[in-house]
């Protein structure tokens, strides 16, 4: 068959990588030059551990606190947009503590899904330096620790048994080098991380080498629609028939739903990191600062990434430079001798997440188009569950089993 994949980040790549192994014609469309979307510039992780979706009843009630900080970890931009409110008043209902239990399974599977994905890759002699050593949860608080244990035994009750409570003592003991401000952390073993950058430059080759054919800089305007099937899709460039169709475009995918006649509601979740090779600190594990909402990797032996916020606002909005201030502030509280100038804006890097309204992707075939399969909203988990999501798209145009129950992921649950 012939299968256009609309966008160009990770989940996008990777269902290209499963659909042209099952033998398929894959072509794929963005509206970009496809070097430096979304899948570029996270924090590399691949991690079962984030089991716990962005809908929860402590964000919105933090959310709230925050939204008068300039530099807080999590921002919602005030303003009359009606697909916005839509969406605040459906993220609000879904983020309570029965959406956050039942979320916990389907998110450790699609997770543990993907990484295999990732470890089969790396066997295969893909180069994106893929590490499964581990991640560290590190907590300032007496809150952030009592949440922190409840956690732990979250992870073991859900089979994910290589978790385990550090003392402050025990996380010195795996990072000998830096001195912290911190309680103590969550070792999550089953973790993994990798260069994201690497990878998608990798992927790149790889599915040259394969056959697919790139569209690059050729936006999907929308489609012709006949008999529940979209008939052919219209870009920048002209008009292309296809025999299905797979929408992985990120935080653009509710804008490209619409055209479709769909009402998947996505929201842009911008995120900012820095990248240096010349860090004042290098570290042995991937660390979250709790408190900080800020995420740090060490990509390789020389280069550090820092990353962190999630602003909700819209694709015309220019970068906060403050929030960017306010995620090395947060560095500096867990480390007191780090010490870091704020970058000049050109060596900023920031991207939009995919925001569902609950937390979870939108994997699956919406009952409106038979010939299409929706696969966004992965929020800060694209890069982490984007091999999986791309096996499991694979199994879905081929009218395969899938390797998991995919009825939490509905597309049409939003609606």
């Amino acid at each position: 068959m012939k299968v256009a994949i609309i966008g160009g980040g990770i989940i996008g790549l990777s269902s290209a990588y499963y659909l042209r192994l099952q033998g398929h014609e894959v072509s794929v469309f963005d509206q970009s030059d496809g070097s430096d979307n979304c899948s570029y510039g996270n924090a590399g992780y691949i991690c079962p551990s984030h089991f716990i979706p962005l809908a929860t009843p402590g964000i919105v009630k933090q959310g709230l606190k925050w939204m008068w900080n300039s530099r807080s970890p999590f921002y919602v931009e005030p303003r009359l947009d009606w697909d916005l409110i839509r969406w605040g008043w459906k993220f609000m209902r879904s983020a309570t503590p029965k959406h956050v239990a039942n979320a916990a399974a389907p998110l450790r599977d699609i997770a543990l899904i993907s990484q295999q994905a990732y470890a089969d890759w790396h066997r295969s002699g893909l180069d994106f330096l893929y590490q499964h050593k581990g991640m560290l949860e590190i907590v300032q608080t007496e809150a952030g620790e009592r949440h922190a244990k409840e956690t732990v035994q979250q992870a073991i009750d859900l089979g994910l048994t290589d978790t385990a409570w550090l003392t402050a003592d025990q996380l010195a003991s795996y990072e000998p080098g830096v001195r912290m401000q911190a309680r103590g952390a969550i070792l999550f073993a089953c973790d993994a991380h990798c260069y994201p950058n690497r990878l998608m430059q990798s992927m790149l080759e790889r599915l040259r080498t394969m056959g697919v054919q790139f569209h690059w800089n050729e936006g999907v305007i929308d489609g012709q629609i006949e008999h529940q099937r979209i008939r052919s899709i219209r870009t920048n460039a002209g008009s292309y028939s296809f025999d299905q169709v797979v929408l992985a475009a990120g935080s653009w995918s509710g804008k490209l739903a619409k055209a479709f006649g769909l009402s998947i509601p996505v929201m842009p979740g911008r995120g900012y990191s820095i990248t240096t090779s010349e860090s004042p600190m290098q570290l042995n594990y991937p660390a979250i600062l709790v408190e900080g909402r800020v995420a740090l990797t060490p990509l390789n032996d020389s280069t550090m990434r820092f990353g962190g916020t999630m602003e909700i606002t819209g694709h015309q909005t220019p970068p906060r430079m403050e929030r960017v201030q306010g995620i090395l502030d947060a560095v500096k509280r867990f480390y007191p001798d780090f010490q870091m100038e704020l970058p000049k804006p050109e060596q900023v890097w920031y991207g939009y997440r995919p925001c569902s309204t609950d937390g979870l992707p939108y994997i699956g075939r919406p009952r409106q188009l038979k010939n299409l399969v929706v696969a966004t909203g992965h929020a800060m988990l694209g890069l982490s569950l984007g091999a999986g999501t791309g096996k499991l798209v694979g199994q879905l145009i081929d009218e395969q089993t899938p390797d998991m129950d995919l009825r939490p992921f509905d597309p049409d649950r939003a609606r």
